[in-house]
């Protein structure tokens, strides 16, 4: 399995991906200038946090428009996976590959916390090393990460079972209180309809290592690793 990890100018968490992916998973990873366009050779392109372009205008809304995004869109599109973490689900609602948008958190503060999180369901490539409503911890870091979308895109979402991690309290109630930033629905993670994109707010990749004493992130990585990698077309 061949990781690369999208670098914009501004991207801050793109270290901490290579490590868990080449550091702990074992698995050749690449980081790719966003000025790059060629990626046939990766199975799964990671977009990791941080604020690109410095997040002018809106998050993501630069980053749109790097040369790297078309050849991301291609890799999606031909069915391989991709991963936006916190900003990099900004960026992957601002090109389309996901609905929705991420806006100023309800209570209008940056947030930097560990939070749970509710796994929705595991038969996904992404939560098949959880179990179906299983309840973990993941940090979250963000001042835009209040997920909107309209009424019939929400109930879209909740009838397909695209909606994979939503916030929740320590003993898994879904409410207003274990909300850290307003999402509707409590939503924290979604996929698209096909199911190889996902976008999360929380940040798996700071919850991988044992020396942390946190691991609860590394199953997702770790859970890509049971995917057939599609052959790379050149």
């Amino acid at each position: 399995m061949k990781f690369g990890v999208i670098v914009f100018p501004g991207s801050n968490c793109d270290r901490d991906v290579v490590t868990v992916t080449e550091g702990l998973l074992g698995q050749p990873t690449r980081r790719v200038w966003h000025q790059e366009t060629e990626i046939s050779d990766l199975d799964v392109i990671v977009i990791p946090g941080g604020f690109s372009y410095g997040d002018y205008l809106r998050c993501g809304a630069i980053a749109r428009f790097s040369p790297i995004i078309k050849s991301v869109i291609k890799h999606a599109q031909s069915g391989k996976y991709v991963l936006g973490i916190c900003n990099g689900f900004q960026i992957l609602t601002e090109v389309g590959l996901l609905p929705g948008a991420l806006t100023r958190n309800q209570n209008l503060h940056f947030i930097c916390d560990q939070i749970p999180l509710l796994v929705e369901h595991s038969d996904s490539p992404w939560t098949s090393n959880y179990t179906n409503k299983q309840i973990i911890t993941i940090p979250i870091a963000h001042g835009e990460g209040h997920y909107y979308a309209d009424p019939m895109t929400i109930q879209s979402l909740e009838d397909n079972g695209q909606i994979l991690f939503r916030y929740c309290s320590p003993t898994g109630e879904i409410s207003p209180e274990s909300n850290p930033n307003g999402s509707l629905n409590n939503i924290a993670g979604i996929i698209n309809q096909q199911g190889n994109i996902l976008g999360m707010m929380p940040h798996p990749e700071r919850a991988s290592d044992p020396l942390l004493n946190a691991t609860d992130g590394f199953k997702l990585f770790e859970g890509l690793l049971k995917v057939t990698p599609l052959l790379s077309v050149a």
